[in-house]
Formats: structure tokens, C-alpha cells, sequence
């Protein structure tokens, strides 16, 4: 008896012994897989940043928050060496300074190290409780199998990558955001949300969820959260609280050039397009509306179908389209993006062209490469050619939302996508984590 050679039959071509033999990594060993990747993010990021000025937005959230307490924190500019780079403020809120003062007390490689570990956990929340809501009732070896292996391929896209170049808090809100709004309790649930807007304003969208879903005690909840950090930070410096609530939350333009390419909202592509900032004329409403109007249909019909992760993204997309500025980091979202796409059932062609365009924008760095070919960020005017690829990731958003707004293949529009699994129910979008 002739014995097949190791990886395959006899004649397999050795090309397909190698995908074989990666596959059979990949499905025993995934945790292996994410911890390699983890690694090698760490030391592209945090090796660099150590030796030289890197993770800058880290960087001002340690160096700012002390002026909090000293009353100049929106005077406050972190100066960045080269000609493309403009000093940087800070742009949140008091109540986040607050959280940020422990960061000033410690030294920066292990303060840098820490944060890093943790941007990187929370992707895996992320992951997780995105996965949930698509497919609550995968069993609990696959499901950790597709957590530990997203992860590890996420980790490489764009937002996720420059988020943690950059020092960036957005994984941490995103994860935040997505474990809150599955919680059981509304005080808990509420709470997530209000703590999270309070950092950083753009996650307060989500109240939009708890509406839809008719869940009146969440959202009075993160309501009344928000107002609580707003009075904390209030208390703690009257004069830095009243700089920002009353004068720096309505300046877009303090936060950086909105017609950068890295400023990927509908009000930074319009202004590229247009060659000088839209702000809020009649171009920018002309665009604004009709993506605004879509993405909240999109929202009540995935809310009706029970698509708790669908609606959710729905929501967060309407903020990154709606925001005068969404950098590219901040589109962490697309995180989410992939996943529906991919594990909600029936594909359709909108799905697949939604799915291929994130695909293209995020593995191949496209802000990126167009960062390097803008004249530089404060010149708002770009070729013909460099505006429409400006467009990227709000034409991503939008290819999504249609896709969300569809029915999928074969289904009644109503019908909600986890029929098929006995134990889903339209509880999903709130149940305990496993």
C-alpha cells in the first residue's frame, strides 16, 4: 500500500499542501495565531514610540490632563516637529481629563505598553460581541475560534493599526460601546454609554439605539450618565468646562484641518471636493440628508428584523458620516462592518460589493497612500482623481447601509435573520455575555 505523502494526497501540487497546512494552524491553533500578532503589532508600535516621538495622541492625554487642573487645558498644544504636523490640543471633554491625570503619573514606556495591551483586548471585546450579535447561538468553540482569528486579521486594517500607532482611545469606546448595549440591565447598559460620551462625544449617537429598540429606562439612563460627567468636570475646573461647552465643542477646525485626507466624514470629502471647507451649506446638507435619511431606515428596519448588530452599526455609521470630523482612525467601526457583512446569512450582491469595497479601503491603507500624495493638510484642493478616492470610507458606509436596508436573498424583509437558530430570539441584542 502506496502511503500519501504528509499535507496531502498523492499529487497534490505543493502550493495547496501549504494553503492546507495554514488552514489546519488556523483551526488549531487560533489563540497562537492572535498571540504572534499581537506581538508584532506591540513592537511595531510601542518599540518605535519609545525611541522616538511616536503614539502622540497618548502622548496629549498625558500631558494635558495636569492642565486641568491648573485651568489652561484647551491653551494647552503639544508641538509636533515638521512642517505637515500642527500642534496638537486637546479636544475632549474635562470629564475625560479627569480619567486621564493616572496616565501623568506614570513613566511613559510602561504607561505606552499598558495602553497598547488594553487597545488590543478591546478589539477582542469588540470581535466578540459583534460576533455574538450576528450569530448568538454558534457554539462556544467556534465562536471563540472566529474571536481569536478576526481578531488577528483586524488587527492589521487601517483604523485599527493607526489607532494604535497613534495612541488612540477609540478601541477602547468602540468595545465599550458594543458590550453596553447587550446588557440586560438598563442601568448598566445606560450607564456604558453615558461614561463613554462623556470621554468622547460621538458615542452619545447610541442613545439613537436604545430609542429604537423601545428601551426608554437605557436611554434615560446614559442621559442622565452624560449629564453626570458633564457636572464632574464642571466641579473639578469651572473655567477649563466652560472654555469647552461654551466655545471650543463648535470649533471644528481647532481639532484639525477638515480637509485633510485623513478626515474621512461626509463634511471632510465635500471639502475636498469643493476646495475649501463646506462647513454646513447647502452642498453639505445636499449630501448629509439623503445619507442621514438612510442610515436611520436602515436603522428601524433592522431594529424591526431583529438585527441587534446590524442596527448598531447603522447608528454608529450615521455619527461617522454626520461628525464635521471622522479621522481615519476613528472608523474603527468598520471592525463591525466586516463582520455583519460576512456572517449574516444569504449573501447578496450589495453585501458582497459593500464587503469587497472595505476590503480594498482597509487592507490597502488607502488614507494612507492618500496622505502621502496630498500637497500637504492645510490645502483643502485636491485633483479630480484624489477627491473621488477622498470619498473612500463614506462610500464604504454607504454601500453598507444599502446593503443593511436590503432584505437578504430569499427572506421577506420582516423576517429577522436568526430564525434559524432556535435559540435566537429578539432578546439577542440584550443578553448577557457568555
Amino acid at each position: 500500500m502506496v502511503r500519501a505523502p504528509a499535507g496531502g494526497p498523492p499529487g497534490t501540487r505543493p502550493g495547496r499542501r501549504r494553503i492546507e497546512a495554514a488552514r489546519h494552524v488556523l483551526a488549531r491553533r487560533p489563540g497562537t495565531v492572535l498571540l504572534l500578532a499581537a506581538v508584532a503589532m506591540l513592537l511595531l508600535t510601542w518599540v518605535p514610540a519609545c525611541l522616538r516621538l511616536g503614539m502622540v495622541d497618548l502622548r496629549v492625554y498625558r500631558t494635558a490632563a495636569p492642565h486641568l487642573l491648573s485651568g489652561d487645558l484647551y491653551a494647552f498644544r503639544l508641538n509636533l516637529p515638521g512642517p505637515d504636523l500642527f500642534p496638537l490640543p486637546f479636544t475632549y471633554p474635562p470629564f475625560a481629563a479627569l480619567l486621564f491625570l493616572p496616565l501623568s503619573w506614570v513613566p511613559w514606556p510602561p504607561a505606552s505598553a499598558a495602553w497598547t495591551a488594553a487597545s488590543m483586548l478591546a478589539l477582542c471585546v469588540l470581535v466578540h460581541c459583534c460576533l455574538r450579535m450576528a450569530d448568538p447561538a454558534a457554539p462556544a468553540a467556534r465562536h471563540r475560534r472566529r474571536v481569536l482569528l478576526w481578531s488577528a486579521a483586524l488587527l492589521w486594517t487601517e483604523p485599527v493599526a493607526v489607532t494604535l500607532a497613534l495612541g488612540q482611545i477609540n478601541l477602547l469606546l468602540a468595545a465599550g460601546v458594543a458590550f453596553a448595549v447587550r446588557r440586560r440591565s438598563a442601568a448598566t447598559a445606560g450607564l456604558g454609554i453615558g461614561l463613554a460620551a462623556g470621554v468622547k462625544l460621538v458615542p452619545a449617537v447610541t442613545g439613537l439605539y436604545f430609542l429604537v429598540h423601545r428601551r426608554w429606562s437605557a436611554a434615560w439612563w446614559s442621559a442622565a450618565a452624560g449629564a453626570a460627567t458633564v457636572a464632574a468636570g464642571w466641579w473639578a475646573a469651572p473655567r477649563p468646562a466652560a472654555d469647552f461647552w461654551l466655545h471650543a465643542v463648535g470649533d471644528a477646525a481647532r481639532v484639525g484641518p477638515v480637509g485633510s485626507v485623513l478626515n474621512q466624514s461626509v463634511r471632510g470629502a465635500l471639502s475636498r471636493t469643493l476646495g475649501h471647507d463646506a462647513g454646513w451649506s447647502a452642498p453639505w446638507w445636499a449630501c448629509a440628508v439623503p445619507a442621514a435619511l438612510l442610515a436611520l431606515t436602515a436603522v428601524v428596519r433592522c431594529a424591526r428584523r431583529t438585527d441587534p448588530l446590524g442596527c448598531l452599526l447603522a447608528v454608529q455609521l450615521l455619527g461617522l458620516l454626520l461628525s464635521p470630523i471622522s479621522w481615519c482612525h476613528h472608523w474603527v467601526w468598520a471592525v463591525a462592518a466586516v463582520l455583519w457583512l460576512t456572517h449574516t446569512p444569504h449573501r447578496t450582491r450589495s453585501r458582497t460589493a459593500a464587503l469587497t469595497a472595505w476590503a480594498l479601503a482597509l487592507a490597502g491603507y488607502l488614507v494612507h497612500w492618500l496622505a502621502l500624495a496630498q500637497p500637504d493638510i492645510w490645502q483643502f484642493g485636491r485633483p479630480w482623481y484624489l477627491a473621488a478616492l477622498g470619498w473612500g470610507y463614506p462610500v464604504c458606509a454607504v454601500l453598507t447601509l444599502v446593503a443593511l436596508l436590503l432584505p437578504a436573498a430569499g427572506k421577506a424583509s420582516g423576517g429577522p435573520p436568526a430564525s434559524r437558530h432556535p435559540r435566537a430570539s429578539s432578546s439577542a441584542s440584550v443578553s448577557p455575555m457568555p
